[in-house]
């Protein structure tokens, strides 16, 4: 089979496309036939091997070769303990250990998957598991006339974000890039800020709830911009805000009565299926920025790293 081969961190020059054997399920999995893939921030950290915490699954270089963890396919065999998919059912879903995805064929457990809807096409099932599960958990509790900051809006996830707190009634700023204004406007957000003219971080007591898909900041100084009562989500960043924001979080509690953590969103069928129900009542749709075929797997990687993405960068696989 034809994929994508990454054999230690760095950049995206070391992205290429190789052939490997064909993957054969275990007695509890399934194999896939992948249609379609998508990139998220995980898979740009992965590359890299930073934050640090990207090495979980091999220190030096990736135990799995293959990266991807979004994917969209057709069942084409199955273990013989599975009972819930047989061969021809179409699923999507993330896959455990955030990799493998970018091939032509994939072994899984099924335990993380889902049925896709006749409605979805395969690109678009495959641009919503990490990103959507993040956005829903990231927007709950999220209530009608909070003021709600997404920062980082314009990347990987973030127009699924901006989209699920207009849903639940926010009204929302949004901050990347100045280049990106134009889709933050287009994906729902009420206003933007370019971080080159303006640090978000400045104003105080204003936000309710600051969704952070990139801190670099201190919850030091984060924290100020929230209203009494309200909450701060590191999503993604660097290991050191990490760090300072499990620190600080009692303290800022206690403090201040606003909540300041790390977000850890765990992978879950039941939140990608809550989360696919709302995108097929149009409460929000998964924003595609380029289609690419798998074996240009190189520049969609190329283009994910230099963050020139506005939206999901999809891969076609079959």
């Amino acid at each position: 089979m034809r994929a994508v081969f990454q054999d230690r961190y760095g950049s995206a020059d070391l992205i290429t496309v190789r052939d490997l054997p064909d993957p054969v399920p275990a007695d509890d999995e399934i194999l896939i036939q992948v249609r379609a893939s998508s990139l998220n921030g995980s898979d740009r950290e992965n590359l890299a091997g930073r934050p640090f915490y990207a090495r979980s699954h091999g220190l030096r270089r990736p135990h799995n070769p293959v990266p991807g963890s979004d994917v969209a396919g057709v069942v084409a065999a199955v273990g013989s303990s599975v009972t819930e998919y047989e061969p021809g059912d179409e699923v999507f879903g993330e896959l455990a250990g955030y990799r493998g995805a970018l091939a032509e064929y994939v072994a899984t457990s099924p335990k993380l998957l889902a049925r896709k809807p006749p409605s979805l096409s395969f690109l678009d099932a495959a641009a919503i598991p990490q990103a959507g599960c993040i956005a829903l958990r990231a927007t709950q509790g999220v209530r009608q006339g909070d003021r709600v900051l997404v920062n980082g809006g314009g990347g990987t996830g973030g127009a699924l974000v901006i989209a699920l707190a207009k849903h639940f009634g926010a009204e929302v700023t949004a901050v990347d890039r100045a280049d990106k204004a134009g889709h933050l406007l287009r994906v729902g957000a009420d206003e933007t800020i370019a971080f080159e003219d303006q640090d978000w971080a400045d104003q105080r007591d204003r936000y309710d709830r600051i969704i952070d898909l990139v801190a670099h900041r201190s919850p030091l100084r984060v924290h100020r911009a929230l209203r009494p009562d309200g909450s701060y989500f590191m999503v993604g960043g660097h290991t050191r805000v990490l760090v300072g924001t499990l620190t600080a979080r009692p303290w800022i509690r206690l403090t201040t009565r606003k909540l300041v953590k790390v977000l850890v969103v765990w992978q879950s069928r039941a939140d990608l299926e809550a989360v696919t129900a709302l995108i097929a009542d149009a409460a929000a749709l998964p924003v595609i920025d380029r289609i690419y075929p798998l074996e240009e797997a190189p520049a969609a990687f190329a283009r994910l790293a230099a963050e020139h993405h506005q939206g999901k960068i999809v891969i076609e696989v079959s």
